[in-house]
């Protein structure tokens, strides 16, 4: 009998061990997956982020599916799309963008009910090499300081000048060159740099 009932213990031990990892395995398999493109541009601000080339947009025209579609920003800055012809899209936001599509579309649509959303966010780059922990290309999602940026690349290495970083931009098709003092804008010497589309940031 002692050995019958040891058999029917050993037998639901088995039981357990392999179903247990088939119940834990979607909850962990959710943890592990990355997020979407669509959950990471989640972030943008409609109202403040300025569309570029390279970003995906999704145009959606109330029951208008012909129209309704995700449109590439060409590098010329334009998107294309039924009826309108080209449309300037880079250096707007897409309210505003939204608006202009509204207007080209009332020719042809009575009383167009247009949305635009940023699918992807791949225009706004900018680039951070040398005495920092995690240096690369960052894409921003809305308006980021300086200070936040290096938070983002998770802070400086022992062995960086913090006195001496520059900012290479380019502006108007001419390049400037910003040195700033980490430490004199901490200690609120030195005005925070809001960073722009195509910063260069060097830490030496």
């Amino acid at each position: 009998m002692k050995t019958l009932k040891k058999t029917h213990f050993v037998i639901a031990l088995v039981i357990v061990a392999v179903l247990l990892p088939v119940h834990a395995l979607p909850q962990g398999k959710k943890d592990l997956n990355p997020p979407s493109k669509a959950e990471d541009n989640a972030t943008v601000d409609n109202n403040a982020y300025i569309i570029g080339p390279e970003d995906i947009l999704n145009i959606f025209v109330w029951k208008e599916e012909s129209l309704t579609k995700s449109v590439p920003v060409r590098m010329d800055g334009k998107i294309s799309l039924p009826l309108t012809d080209d449309i300037q899209a880079a250096g707007l936001t897409p309210l505003q963008l939204k608006d202009v599509i509204t207007n080209r579309l009332k020719n042809f649509i009575d009383n167009p009910t247009v949305s635009v959303t940023v699918l992807e966010a791949n225009s706004y780059k900018v680039y951070v090499t040398g005495q920092v922990k995690n240096p690369g290309v960052f894409r921003l999602r809305s308006e980021t300081s300086f200070l936040q940026l290096i938070v983002m690349t998770g802070g400086f290495t022992d062995w960086a000048d913090q006195k001496h970083i520059t900012i290479i931009r380019s502006e108007n098709g001419t390049e400037k060159r910003i040195t700033l003092n980490y430490k004199k804008i901490i200690e609120g010497e030195q005005p925070d740099l809001a960073i722009k589309r195509g910063d260069k940031v060097i830490v030496p």
